[in-house]
């Protein structure tokens, strides 16, 4: 069966509910490890709107990748640990994602599998890019990159996004879902601020590590912001 991915975002409105997130970041290790069909998985923060590296302690993000959509589905469904997250939070999402392409590494290795057949008919992409910054380059970093996101205030074509992270400043993320190819080439290729950004990696080599990787969403689980994000979409 094809590799599928998901990427499940949890809001939690109050102090109680973002210290227990906070404190799942080290204790979900355990019952994650043991899920059946579960081939990786990456507990993650969030950041501020704006590409803020500033975390923002309100929502927290859940990225696996599974055997089959047999097993994610039974994970959703049926864990004692993903009922204790729908307990605690106030608002859950899910997306089904399968892989486009996939460039680069994450943790030393590029974890996601291309899957064939994709749906012709769905033009939605959505769009991982992932890096960990040079610990000497933080400072030029997050002094440059924030000005390649203004082009995303505003964009028609752009349906969410939302910075996440393992690490504030350092492992970051950028997670994003786009109309269509077109819309998302028009921001990579003909966005002022995009291209400068280019650029400067190319010039300063910031990253230790990173990866870009593109999907199509075919299912949209839950509401965020009180809303079904993708559901009139797909």
């Amino acid at each position: 069966m094809p590799q599928v991915t998901t990427l499940t975002f949890f809001r939690y409105p109050d102090f109680r509910g973002k210290l227990w997130a906070f404190w799942m970041m080290q204790f979900a290790h355990a019952p994650l490890s043991r899920t059946k069909g579960l081939q990786l998985y990456k507990l993650m923060g969030s950041g501020k709107s704006g590409f803020n590296p500033f975390p923002d302690w309100s929502v927290y993000a859940l990225l696996q990748l599974w055997d089959s959509e047999e097993d994610a589905h039974a994970f959703f469904e049926k864990s004692k640990l993903m009922r204790r997250y729908r307990k605690r939070s106030s608002e859950q999402w899910t997306l089904f994602m399968k892989n486009i392409t996939a460039k680069g590494a994450w943790g030393g290795q590029n974890p996601f599998e291309v899957t064939a057949g994709l749906d012709e008919a769905n033009p939605i992409i959505s769009v991982i890019t992932r890096a960990t910054i040079k610990p000497g380059l933080l400072w030029k970093f997050w002094r440059h990159v924030p000005s390649s996101q203004q082009p995303l205030e505003g964009n028609k074509g752009l349906i969410f996004t939302k910075g996440i992270g393992e690490a504030p400043f350092m492992q970051m993320a950028t997670f994003s879902i786009w109309k269509d190819k077109k819309a998302l080439m028009d921001f990579a290729y003909r966005s002022k601020g995009h291209q400068e950004a280019i650029k400067k990696t190319r010039e300063l080599n910031w990253y230790k590590e990173e990866l870009f990787s593109r999907f199509q969403p075919y299912k949209s689980i839950g509401t965020w912001n009180g809303r079904q994000v993708l559901e009139e979409l797909l």
